[in-house]
């Protein structure tokens, strides 16, 4: 059976060899419990802190800022009932934007479920946020404002740094949702607070993730346990932590090769597409690896004349969902098409024949 060729980076990616090299021993003998009282722990406890320090750098903060954690999801949901929950009542208010992960949107309805305040912010038909809207939902009784770095389905980037200032000028926090700009831009100035990534969005393995905390910021809880990180409790797996550790430090290696790589499939992708193609966000600052293309016809009908790629129409933590993210900017419902470091040339060429192909069946069969 020939699998379809994958172009669905921003789901997963594939795991680096160098990665699954350096995971393969503390996946097998070198198995210690790396909170253990002896050599076996403290060996795995070392590789933790190696790793530890390669997420840190590609951050620019220091290694002791930087918790695991069980994947982005996780971190989120950390960094949001641990800033809202923590805060005094006449501050427990939180802002994000409408084009946000399920994962922030649905901690924060389930927060303003038990009694906190919320303020969703809307964005334009660019998916870019707006700031007037954002500058007037700011006041004394936000604790925590939210915004992604690289939305996961348009690939528009957020002026993180500028939302920050703002948070900051009303006394709040600012967290930044950074799993799809983590290794893929610099991230080392976003102004955050908090900042939540993930292993398998940067050719890491699944099941592992990070969030770091600016120094003096309190955080209550998500996990309660042994204390393992600093308020994460649960005993940390050296080989995920290690494969994340690894993966960052290739990404931080290859940070501007694989950026000219994604814009080069990118580019080549919109030019070779034989038939009349928006691109959703295009008019806004973008990260090339992910392309959200509306054709004018049905998007479901096209997603399912195309079975000789992987793609989606959408994120895969929503599948099934219309796309909350291309309603929010007012546009069509698109099918989403991300690639990589892995993504040959003769795979975006043979995407686009086969786009071209059934645009034209479809379109053929409405008219």
């Amino acid at each position: 059976m020939t699998l379809p060729i994958y172009l669905d980076y921003a789901a997963t990616t594939p795991v680096d060899p160098a990665v699954v090299a350096a995971m393969a021993p503390w996946a097998d003998a070198r198995f210690g419990n790396p909170h253990s009282p002896h050599r076996w722990g403290y060996d795995a406890d070392a590789a933790i802190g190696v790793a530890r320090g390669q997420v840190a750098a590609l951050l620019g903060v220091a290694p002791d800022t930087v918790a695991f954690t069980g994947g982005a999801t996780e971190a989120v949901n950390w960094a949001l009932k641990g800033v809202l929950l923590a805060a005094v009542p006449a501050r427990r208010r939180l802002v994000t934007v409408a084009t946000e992960h399920s994962c922030v949107l649905e901690t924060a309805r389930w927060l303003e479920g038990i009694g906190c305040g919320l303020t969703v912010v809307g964005v334009g038909h660019d998916g870019l946020v707006d700031r007037a809207a954002l500058a007037a939902a700011l006041g004394p009784d936000v604790a925590l404002v939210s915004t992604m770095l690289v939305n996961n389905e348009t690939g528009v980037i957020q002026p993180v740094a500028d939302i920050a200032r703002l948070a900051h000028a009303v006394g709040a926090l600012m967290h930044c949702d950074a799993a799809q700009g983590f290794g893929k831009i610099d991230c080392t100035g976003l102004g955050a607070d908090l900042v939540s990534v993930s292993g398998h969005k940067i050719y890491g393995p699944k099941g592992i993730g990070a969030l770091y905390r600016r120094a003096g910021v309190a955080l209550v809880p998500l996990l309660h346990g042994g204390g393992q990180e600093d308020g994460r409790s649960g005993t940390l797996s050296p080989a995920l932590c290690v494969g994340l550790g690894t993966a960052a430090a290739v990404a931080a290696a290859r940070m501007t090769v694989d950026a000219d790589h994604v814009r080069t499939l990118g580019d080549r992708l919109l030019a070779t597409i034989g038939v009349p193609v928006t691109l959703h966000g295009g008019a806004a600052p973008r990260w090339p690896g992910i392309a959200n293309l509306g054709f004018g016809v049905d998007a479901a009908r096209l997603l399912a004349a195309t079975r000789t790629l992987a793609i989606s129409a959408g994120s895969a933590c929503a599948t099934g969902r219309a796309s909350h993210v291309l309603a929010a900017m007012a546009v069509a419902p698109g099918l989403r098409i991300s690639f990589g470091r892995f993504t040959r040339v003769d795979e975006i060429d043979s995407a686009a024949a086969v786009l071209t192909a059934v645009v034209e069946r479809l379109t053929a069969i409405a008219a």
